[in-house]
């Protein structure tokens, strides 16, 4: 199990993600491209388990969330090194005519070769999937997809710890497919009741 959460984009799905990495018990380093200074005010507000980090420290994390719009991922996962570690692949492309049928986790694994991805958490709008997913007496469903066994495993392992309820669905080609945005699960908000 990976104690410690990379998360390279510190907007509203970055904070999210660091907010449910926080809750599941592992330490989180938040990054941006503006560098960590500029991260002061978020890292006081996530409190305990949080620091700032470049997006290069953030990278090394065993666990590695790619968290920033979808246009900017190329930039962002440029020049960094990928040695297993897990990448959750948290963005949404708009406008998937740019896929060429391939689903954007297919794309995002060719950027970050050497990495697992597994797609996860891009369903849920960031202030659902920050807050508690204990809800109704139940919890909060979240979809993953990907094609290494164990990096699903770990993943979802973060997201039990967080309190979800994981569904996992498959590859990152039949499972991603019905992730992306316009697709069956976009949007979907599920509590499993015991």
């Amino acid at each position: 199990m990976s104690a410690r959460v990379g998360i390279i984009g510190a907007g509203r799905l970055g904070g999210a993600m660091a907010r449910t990495a926080l809750r599941a018990g592992r330490e989180v380093v938040l990054a941006n491209s503006r560098g960590p200074d500029s991260l002061t005010s978020d890292i006081a507000t996530l409190g305990d388990g949080a620091t700032a980090g470049t997006v290069a420290q953030a990278a090394r994390a065993g666990i590695v969330v790619l968290a920033v719009p979808w246009p900017r991922v190329p930039e962002a996962v440029q020049g960094l090194e990928w040695n297993g570690q897990i990448v959750i692949d948290a963005t949404n492309d708009f406008d998937p005519s740019d896929l060429n049928g391939r689903t954007s986790s297919e794309v995002v694994a060719d950027l970050v070769a050497g990495a697992r991805v597994v797609k996860a958490a891009n369903t849920l709008g960031a202030a659902v999937l920050g807050s508690d997913p204990h809800e109704a007496g139940g919890r909060r469903v979240i979809f993953l997809s990907g094609d290494d066994v164990d990096a699903k495993s770990e993943a979802s392992a973060l997201f039990e710890d967080a309190g979800f309820s994981v569904i996992d669905l498959g590859g990152l080609s039949e499972g991603g497919e019905m992730q992306q945005v316009h697709r069956p699960l976009s949007g979907v908000n599920l509590i499993r009741l015991p």
